[in-house]
């Protein structure tokens, strides 16, 4: 039954493989990507079922036994990933069926689309740090290639920027690696935490432990990392835009949750406390400040991605089981509401031709049931009640004050009002108001790009009304996270 676990990784990458050999016949690539996909989606829900029923369950690839071999390890916090991942990929895929470019489709969109999905999938699965790199950067590659298809003058620009920062993050971790590895022997996650544990995180593992933050706060878009995410992220079409925010930034948070409550756990008082709780706070108000001084939605649904994950980082820096299972059900809901918010931009962007504010106006006259899917996601985002949103914010606002964080709960409600300003400074401008597009362009139908979004809506209004049951499976993610000993048994076989 172990072998479920490899599927998330070879089922993408074999679907993606296959569709190179049929990117010329679009048709056939979609009947197939589609099939696999719902496929994936299925076998990734009933694996998270299997593992929160029957327990963690790990595979070692090739029957060599960890720490030496290549292992794979599904807990409760990969397993939920890999499940949004597969929601994500899903809503995604069949949006693009309605408004990716044939060009685009030709030039290997969805195989790339699907090995994006694998070095995702991959990064969640991974049970050693060398794995995780290698994972990263199927990831990254795969992203290179949706960014820059199309080949505008600013995507080419934005690409480039983007590829360079990141091979030299990819470069730093590696780097990270080997002087961990240098210093305890190991690369496997489960083994690293016994050997950190025995010569305790103090000299070297402490400036390694903080090598890995930098790392993660470059992939994962933090404050004073973020710079290239707002405009890298606003050339791509607006479905490549939707995964990238849903998703990648996430990789990088999920990368850092595991290994600093996994391996980097022994002092958490500068790891955790002095510098995340700093970085979380700097993060927030930046974001936020950026989201209110643009006038274009993507622009300032990109800010607001780098805003928002300053609540993650909060709940890590924390460090309490409460903050833990906020941050762990914040991420779920961002991942669902921010791709939803991303595609309605690209929904607007086909009807009116634009997304900048100033040339925008009255489109709930023409689009009612458009604008109303946007205010839903809008509200979710910002935080209000009975939304998804809303709980996980309550639930870090509230760790913040047990903890005596007294500032950064602060800055987390005054961050919260101004998202909230920023999202309907968004819904009066474009949808109320008089109307700016024209009579054919009102008459354009939205039916198809609307139906996968209206999954996420859903799903915002799920998370929010099932919150307690919600919430109690994040406190179960977040009680495995801070009592590590369990995965470190099922791992190494002790």
């Amino acid at each position: 039954m172990s072998n479920i676990i490899m599927l998330p990784i070879l089922l993408p990458f074999v679907t993606g493989a296959l569709l190179i050999l049929f990117a010329k016949r679009r048709r056939l690539q979609r009947i197939v990507a589609g099939i696999m996909m719902s496929v994936l989606l299925g076998l990734s829900i009933s694996l998270a079922v299997d593992i929160y029923q029957s327990g963690m369950k790990t595979l070692a690839v090739g029957g060599w036994q960890a720490p030496f071999g290549i292992i794979l390890v599904a807990d409760n916090l990969a397993a939920m990933m890999v499940v949004l991942t597969s929601i994500v990929g899903w809503v995604c895929l069949f949006y693009s069926f309605a408004t990716i470019h044939p060009d685009r489709e030709r030039y290997y969109f969805y195989p790339f689309y699907f090995f994006l999905l694998t070095g995702v999938n991959g990064s969640f699965l991974t049970g050693d740090l060398f794995n995780l790199f290698v994972f990263f950067e199927v990831m990254l590659l795969a992203s290179y290639a949706l960014m820059v298809i199309g080949g505008t003058k600013y995507q080419l620009r934005e690409t480039m920027k983007y590829a360079i920062i990141n091979v030299c993050s990819s470069l730093l971790f590696l780097v990270a690696v080997a002087y961990l590895y240098g210093a305890v022997g190991t690369v496997n996650m489960a083994h690293l935490a016994e050997r950190v544990g025995e010569l305790e995180q103090t000299g070297i593992l402490q400036v390694i432990a903080v090598l890995f933050f930098l790392v993660f706060a470059i992939k994962g878009a933090l404050f004073p990392l973020y710079f290239w995410l707002p405009r890298s992220y606003f050339g791509p079409p607006a479905v490549v835009t939707a995964l990238f925010g849903g998703l990648l930034t996430k990789v990088g948070v999920y990368a850092m949750i595991r290994v600093f409550t996994l391996i980097f756990n022994h002092d958490a008082g500068f790891t955790h406390h002095t510098l995340m709780l700093t970085i979380a706070g700097l993060t927030m108000v930046i974001g936020v400040i950026g989201a209110i001084s643009r006038h274009d939605i993507k622009k300032i649904l990109a800010y607001n991605i780098v805003s928002h994950l300053g609540y993650m980082v909060m709940g890590l820096g924390l460090f309490t089981e409460l903050a833990l299972a906020g941050a762990i059900f914040y991420i779920a809901h961002h991942i669902l509401v921010k791709t939803g918010l991303l595609l309605m931009a690209g929904t607007v962007k086909t009807v009116t031709g634009t997304t900048d504010l100033n040339k925008l106006g009255g489109v709930l006259r023409t689009h009612p049931y458009m604008a109303w899917f946007f205010l839903i996601l809008a509200l979710s985002i910002a935080g209000i009640p009975p939304l998804s949103g809303f709980f996980g914010k309550f639930a870090l606002i509230t760790a913040a004050f047990q903890e005596q964080s007294y500032v950064l709960a602060a800055v987390s409600l005054v961050v919260g009002l101004l998202t909230l300003f920023v999202v309907m400074k968004i819904f009066m401008t474009a949808f109320w108001g008089g109307q700016k597009h024209d009579q054919e362009q009102a008459a354009r139908p939205v039916g198809k790009l609307l139906l996968p979004i209206s999954v996420l809506v859903a799903l915002t209004f799920v998370l929010g009304f099932g919150a307690q049951p919600f919430f109690a499976y994040a406190e179960t993610i977040a009680g495995e996270l801070l009592n590590p000993a369990g995965y470190i048994h099922t791992v190494l076989k002790e």
